[in-house]
């Protein structure tokens, strides 16, 4: 639930601590605005600067999928590993529709590197 996508020709993935540590059972606690949002609006100004200067990379596009680790590294890992699964096919089935069709499949999206995390904690954890 803690992400944002934009899309693009490719896709830069950043991994930032958006929300601090929740409680015990709770994984995401109160926003962190100065080491949080700071972070993640420089990204955003980043890829806007790239994007709105067509000398920078003619013809292409840089996307973004914004995933926040809330401070904790084993919540951090399964938002990193969706960065992987993002790029395997789908499961179950043998890859047909039920009316024999091969089903239109979206292309895998094209992520090119991921910035981030911003602890060493949660970096080993991905």
């Amino acid at each position: 639930p803690h992400a944002i996508r934009l899309e693009g020709d490719l896709t830069l993935g950043g991994l930032f601590p958006v929300h601090a540590r929740g409680p015990a059972g709770v994984p995401c606690g109160p926003v962190k605005k100065e080491k949080g949002i700071h972070r993640l609006e420089a990204m955003l100004y980043a890829l806007d600067r790239v994007n709105g200067d067509p000398r920078v990379l003619p013809n292409l596009t840089l996307g973004a999928r914004i995933l926040d680790t809330c401070s904790r590294d084993t919540y951090a890992l399964e938002q990193a590993l969706s960065f992987v699964r993002s790029l395997l096919p789908p499961e179950g089935g043998d890859g047909r529709c039920p009316d024999g069709s091969v089903p239109h499949r979206p292309p895998p999206e094209r992520l090119v590197g991921v910035i981030g995390a911003s602890a060493s904690s949660v970096s080993i954890m991905v």
